[in-house]
C-alpha cells in the first residue's frame, strides 16, 4: 500500500516518463516523415491531384491511408492493384464500365485532371505505411502466392500490350496476374473467338450484372486480345 507521498511521486514520475516517451516518438515520427513519404517526389501534378481529391470530397465515399468513408473502395494502393490504364479508363466514365451498377459520380474530368488524380494516388501508394493496407484475399491465390508456370510465362510473352496494362489487374495466366476475376488459362478451349469478341465488346449484353467492366476497347485492341486469348489452350 503506497503512502500519500509515495502515490504522489509515483504519479509524477509515471506521468513524466510516459510524456517523455510520447514526445520522443512524436519527434521520431516527424523526423521519418520526409523519407517515408518520399516528399521530394511529390510532383506538381500530384499536388493538383490532391486538390481535385479534396474539392470533390472523394473521402466522402473512399478511404485513403485508412481515413475517410467506407462506402467505396480503399484507394491507398489503387495504382498498384489496378494500374494507371485501368484507372484512366474508369475515371473517364465509371458508368460505362459498370452499366447500372456503379454509384461513382461522373465528374467529367479533363484528360489533365485524370492524370493529376492518378499521379496523386500513385504518390500515396508509394508511402511506407508498414504494410497497410493488407493484400486482399479474394478468389484463390494471387500472383504473389502462385508460382508462374513455364507455359504461362511463354503465353504472357505473346500477350498484347493491353492485357498487361489493363486485364492483368484482375485476371491471371499461368499463376501471374490478379485474382479478382477468373484465371484465363485454357480460355481458348472453352470459348470461341466469336464469343470472346462479343464478350469483350459488351460484357453486360452477354451476362447482365457481371462484374466484368466494359473497357471500351478499340477495335484493334479487342481483335488482338481475341487472337491471343483464343491461343490459350
Amino acid at each position: 500500500m503506497l503512502s500519500k507521498s509515495q502515490a504522489k511521486w509515483f504519479f509524477l514520475v509515471a506521468t513524466g516518463g510516459f510524456s517523455a516517451v510520447f514526445l520522443f516518438l512524436t519527434v521520431d515520427t516527424i523526423r521519418q516523415l520526409p523519407e517515408r513519404t518520399h516528399e521530394n517526389d511529390l510532383s506538381e501534378s500530384a499536388l493538383r491531384g490532391r486538390l481535385i481529391w479534396d474539392e470533390n470530397n472523394c473521402m466522402g465515399c473512399h478511404t485513403l491511408l485508412g481515413e475517410g468513408a467506407y462506402y467505396a473502395p480503399e484507394l491507398t494502393l489503387a495504382v498498384e492493384r489496378r494500374g494507371k490504364p485501368w484507372l484512366r479508363t474508369f475515371l473517364k466514365d465509371p458508368q460505362a464500365m459498370y452499366p447500372g451498377r456503379r454509384k461513382m459520380v461522373q465528374y467529367n474530368f479533363t484528360e489533365e485532371e485524370i492524370e493529376d488524380v492518378i499521379d496523386f494516388l500513385d504518390w500515396v501508394g508509394k508511402i511506407d505505411t508498414n504494410g497497410f493496407p493488407a493484400k486482399p484475399r479474394l478468389q484463390g491465390l494471387g500472383a504473389s502466392e502462385a508460382l508462374p508456370t513455364e507455359a504461362g510465362v511463354a503465353a504472357l510473352a505473346a500477350a498484347p500490350p493491353v492485357y498487361g496494362t489493363i486485364c492483368a489487374a484482375c485476371h491471371a495466366v499461368g499463376g501471374s496476374g490478379g485474382n479478382v476475376g477468373p484465371a484465363l488459362d485454357g480460355v481458348g478451349t472453352r470459348i470461341t473467338s466469336a464469343d470472346l469478341d462479343i464478350w469483350l465488346k459488351d460484357p453486360q449484353s452477354v451476362k447482365p450484372g457481371t462484374t466484368m467492366p466494359n473497357l471500351n476497347l478499340t477495335d484493334a485492341d479487342r481483335a488482338a486480345l481475341v487472337t491471343w486469348l483464343s491461343s490459350l489452350k
